[in-house]
């Protein structure tokens, strides 16, 4: 038998972790792929805290992260070299005037 649609699933939100409905959250997937749905199952953010995301593409970011062993590290040591990283691959960051 189907569950009825009127059930309402409870997610929680990832960043600031209250519950919410379902309906009334936002799908997050960490390798930024959420179309690509087979075998997948997906975290959650409330509707406040995904408008705060960055929504910029995050191509290799994940790759970096775990090259740079990313909470592995001590935190001035891996933000020194992840911004050492960065600039090597891609250019210094500096706003457009």
């Amino acid at each position: 038998m189907w569950p009825s649609r009127t059930r309402t699933e409870t997610v929680t939100c990832l960043a600031c972790g209250i519950e919410c409905p379902r309906d009334e959250a936002r799908e997050y997937d960490k390798h930024g792929d959420r179309w690509d749905r087979a075998d997948k199952t997906f975290e959650h953010l409330c509707k406040s805290c995904h408008r705060e995301l960055c929504h910029h593409p995050r191509a290799e970011l994940e790759d970096l992260l775990v090259e740079l062993e990313a909470g592995e590290r001590d935190r001035d040591a891996f933000l020194a070299s992840y911004l050492s990283a960065v600039e090597e691959r891609y250019g210094t960051l500096e706003e457009e005037s």
